[in-house]
């Protein structure tokens, strides 16, 4: 009952604290940013202290855009997987040492038995069985392999531990993958788009420009309403193949949005981009596509591909609306082109200062 009492105790001062911390920075009481001040309190997370005591040496107050920036990058539930597996592999590190230090163990101990029947052998040979000296190495004979019985028995339990916890970690990423990854297509989701474009960010401010393509498939509602959505699905199955099949692996390839894909290309100039982009744009243009339930031939897809690369002070969503308003310039100039912004950005409906690739 004391000890409730005094983790009920710790709790409220944590509480406390953060409190006075959302008022202090006059931050919303808002459940992420009591989450992320009750965390520092508690001082549990190392890196996430680190990070805020940094920010108050540069400034008394954290700003909200700050905060938020904070929580994404240390407290984000998108990040739980990684922190589970990383306690997993933890746990799974500790059983190999324990298991490790056992086997030691149980072969000292099985030399010490063959110690003592030795002693008892010499002690019946010098005359003296069935007395003390024998029975003294019989008695501690008798331990010593009761003590080698356990330590198999505990052996053996901590392979089994071992074994389920293989068979956690491996769930555990199946279920990862199937969070990231869109069911239709395989390609990654926009959740793993997004998290992509953060780290994509962080490489960039560390002088590793990124590019991003944005990617739709011309005329899909025509497909959808002709030959219906099972044909549909199949479009957008041939689109992604074609995705997969020219980016590499370093690179991340998304379905964004219903007929919309876009690809993430690390450390890539504009030049770059556009070369990947016009390998996927010629790929889907020559697959032609045939309806599976009748061998009908329904013609070729075709994709509109717009292209930016990273400027400082960027953020994903921006590098993604350029490439967007690129795209929609290749709609509007016939589709089936790849629009890629130069230095001077695309003016609002115009296709002015944009390179039109056909």
């Amino acid at each position: 009952m004391r000890r409730n009492a005094t983790d009920y105790e710790r709790t409220l001062i944590f509480c406390d604290a953060a409190v006075r911390r959302l008022r202090a920075h006059r931050h919303p009481a808002l459940p992420r940013n009591y989450e992320l001040w009750y965390t520092y309190a508690t001082g549990y997370n190392a890196a996430l202290n680190r990070a805020i005591n940094e920010a108050l040496e540069r400034s008394p107050t954290i700003t909200e855009d700050e905060l938020d920036s904070l929580y994404e990058t240390y407290l984000s539930p998108l990040r739980l997987s990684d922190r589970v597996d990383h306690v997993g592999s933890r746990i799974l590190d500790e059983i190999v040492q324990v298991a490790g230090i056992l086997k030691d163990a149980r072969g000292n101990t099985i030399d010490y038995v063959q110690k003592l029947e030795s002693i008892s052998e010499r002690a019946r040979r010098m005359g003296s069985a069935g007395g003390p000296l024998e029975a003294l190495a019989q008695s501690l004979l008798a331990a010593t392999n009761a003590t080698v019985s356990k330590t198999v028995e505990l052996e053996r339990r901590l392979g089994e531990a071992q074994d389920e916890m293989q068979e956690l970690h491996h769930a555990l990423e199946l279920v990862r993958v199937e969070s990231l990854t869109d069911p239709l297509t395989g390609l990654a989701n926009r959740k793993f788009l997004e998290s992509t474009l953060d780290r994509a960010l962080k490489d960039a401010a560390d002088g590793r420009p990124f590019s991003v393509l944005v990617i739709d498939i011309d005329h899909f509602k025509t497909f959808n309403d002709t030959f219906g959505h099972l044909t549909g699905d199949q479009v957008l199955r041939l689109v992604a193949l074609s995705l997969k099949q020219n980016v590499k692996t370093q690179d991340l390839a998304a379905r964004f949005g219903g007929e919309e894909f876009a690809i993430v290309l690390g450390d890539a100039d504009v030049n770059s981009a556009i070369a990947v982009a016009e390998r996927v744009r010629r790929a889907v243009m020559t697959k032609d596509l045939v309806k599976r339930s009748t061998g009908e031939h329904l013609g070729r897809v075709t994709v509109s591909v717009g292209v930016a690369t990273w400027r400082s002070g960027d953020t994903g969503q921006t590098v993604i609306d350029r490439a967007d308003r690129c795209l929609y310039a290749a709609k509007r100039n016939g589709r089936n082109l790849v629009v890629a912004e130069t230095d001077a950005l695309a003016r609002n409906d115009d296709v002015a200062n944009i390179r039109i690739i056909a």
